[in-house]
């Protein structure tokens, strides 16, 4: 049987899971915190796996090195949020592509990894993210590993913020950022669409204990509707 063309694509991917974030607004590390039962960690890796990928660790501490392998920011960069586990995540990959997703998104869903890894493929752009009602989500992306240069004068400047340095990266290869509408993956019906948690949902940042709360009520909702 003749691979599919997820299959084909997922070949040259690597995946990582962002986790080198300060938690300042958590009051603890995110990665270990947990949810209905599992960390964070264990909730982020899982998506990926889930996805047919092989998941490491970027920007973690060497307390995650059981749940993955671990890959470190490069010394003086750490704390600068996760644009530097990014840039070392490409700068230690062999694939021509990193799949990036942060710790503290539990409730994205797994075909949305394989429909954005799927366009990245396609179209072969820089930098490849999802839209929700015309609004640019920084995560999950797709991230090609000719942008590590821009990524790293990025790190040096004043303005690390991902956004920024993704257009930076496009504009460097004199394209656009390439954008997947989430409507249109619901629509053509590429992505299960679920009651609960609602689409928009799945793009929940767990950045303090009362988005915990949330988190963990749309997953038990969700459980009740299955």
């Amino acid at each position: 049987m003749s691979p599919s063309l997820y299959e084909t694509h997922n070949q040259d991917v690597d995946a990582f899971v962002l986790a080198g974030g300060r938690s300042s607004r958590m009051g603890r590390d995110k990665a270990l915190i947990q949810l209905r039962g599992r960390s964070l960690v264990q909730h982020a890796l899982g998506i990926l796996r889930g996805a047919g990928l092989q998941p490491r660790i970027a920007g973690g501490t060497p307390d995650l090195s059981s749940y993955a392998a671990v890959i470190a920011d490069e010394p003086g960069q750490s704390g600068f949020g996760p644009l530097s586990g990014i840039l070392s995540a490409l700068e230690h990959s062999a694939a021509s592509c990193g799949l990036f997703l942060p710790v503290d998104m539990p409730l994205i869903p797994v075909g949305l990894i394989s429909c954005l890894i799927d366009h990245a493929a396609i179209t072969r752009c820089t930098i490849n993210l999802i839209s929700v009602a015309g609004l640019i989500q920084t995560f999950p992306a797709v991230i090609r590993r000719s942008a590590a240069p821009v990524f790293r004068a990025s790190l040096q400047s004043n303005d690390r913020k991902c956004l920024k340095a993704f257009q930076r990266a496009s504009d460097s290869a004199s394209e656009s950022v390439s954008l997947v509408p989430l409507e249109s993956l619901l629509q053509a019906g590429q992505i299960g669409r679920s009651a609960t948690p609602l689409p928009a949902q799945w793009f929940l940042n767990i950045n303090t204990p009362e988005d915990l709360a949330i988190a963990e009520s749309l997953l038990v909702s969700r459980d009740q509707v299955s």
